[in-house]
């Protein structure tokens, strides 16, 4: 889960994807097809962070329905969890991968998603999100 930890950041509100559920918190990017879907390992350039769950007993579960987004700047400084590897104070100033929506992965570098910039625990870092469809342009894999 990515959680504002300090900076600014703006909401806007995007079309999600019909039948796909989010989690609050979730990192999201464009589908393609004008609607946002959750992030994973192999997505490219985000929008930012989905700021509601969205279940499958929603009501507007199968619609394409707006939902808000948190829109990252430059400043903005996420509390995330290492989904995959081991966090540790050498690896501040390093660039990471995401492991799913929700998580990072301190073992790969292949798209450099996060910068991390702070060190909380083995298990949670400090991030700037560098893969924001506004400054960095990182292709969906």
């Amino acid at each position: 889960m990515f959680v504002l930890e300090s900076g600014r950041a703006l909401v806007e509100w995007y079309p999600k994807k019909a039948s796909t559920e989010f989690n609050n918190g979730d990192l999201v990017y464009a589908d393609g097809s004008g609607h946002i879907q959750p992030a994973d390992a192999t997505s490219g350039d985000h929008i930012g962070i989905i700021m509601k769950d969205v279940k499958s007993t929603d009501d507007d579960y199968a619609e394409n329905t707006y939902v808000p987004v948190l829109i990252p700047t430059d400043e903005s400084v996420f509390r995330v969890d290492v989904g995959t590897g081991t966090l540790t104070t050498a690896m501040i100033g390093n660039q990471y991968d995401l492991k799913d929506a929700s998580s990072i992965d301190v073992t790969a570098t292949a798209k450099k998603v996060v910068t991390v910039v702070g060190f909380v625990s083995g298990s949670v870092a400090l991030v700037k999100i560098n893969a924001v469809i506004t400054n960095v342009d990182v292709q969906t894999t």
